[in-house]
């Protein structure tokens, strides 16, 4: 797409094989901060908190996680603007920003992560390819962002891949070393 601020380099790009954020770094982080994590869940359908929860003692970090397939769900749960979803489609930076930002609310969190892409086979009906996925990282207190990620494979791989991509992000935001930087698209919205 060539956009300031996407992931166009490719080694900010999670790939497959690349060493996985520990799960349980990333609830310690979050325990020492004090703070509740949530998730927004497309193509992950529940997977990311799935992984943060099975972490012992998760729950004094982990506030929930939304599940939010259809376009429906995602206006009806995570308050994501209905004609915005008919008219540009769920794979955007707004999108993105919105359903983090619905989690936070949702779940009185601290730290909210959103997943929303294509997994395949083959594009959405808008034409976006499979391995396009837009995640979103909304903070209390702080400024929502987006990432673009380009994930190779097929539809397992690439919804394995997004649910590292979004656990690498809480990492990267609780400050953990060596958590995957994914270039800021923010600027899109």
């Amino acid at each position: 797409m060539g956009t300031p601020g996407e992931a166009s380099d490719p080694a900010a790009r999670p790939r497959a094989g690349d060493a996985a954020v520990d799960p349980a770094a990333v609830i310690a982080a979050a325990r020492e901060r004090g703070w509740l994590l949530a998730t927004a869940e497309s193509l992950t359908a529940g997977a990311v908190v799935a992984r943060l929860v099975d972490v012992p003692g998760s729950s004094a970090a982990v506030a929930g996680g939304a599940a939010c397939y259809s376009y429906a769900a995602k206006h009806r749960v995570l308050g994501v603007d209905a004609a915005e979803l008919e008219r540009t489609g769920a794979v955007t930076p707004s999108v993105a920003a919105a359903m983090a930002e619905g989690a936070l609310a949702l779940y009185a969190a601290d730290l909210a992560v959103s997943t929303t892409g294509v997994a395949g086979p083959g594009p959405d009906e808008r034409g976006v390819e499979a391995g396009t996925v837009r995640l979103g990282l909304a903070r209390r207190g702080g400024a929502t962002l987006t990432r673009l990620v380009h994930l190779p494979g097929d539809r397992a791989a690439v919804r394995a891949q997004s649910v590292e991509a979004a656990i690498a992000l809480l990492a990267a935001e609780l400050g953990l070393q060596g958590s995957v930087h994914l270039p800021d698209d923010s600027q899109e919205r």
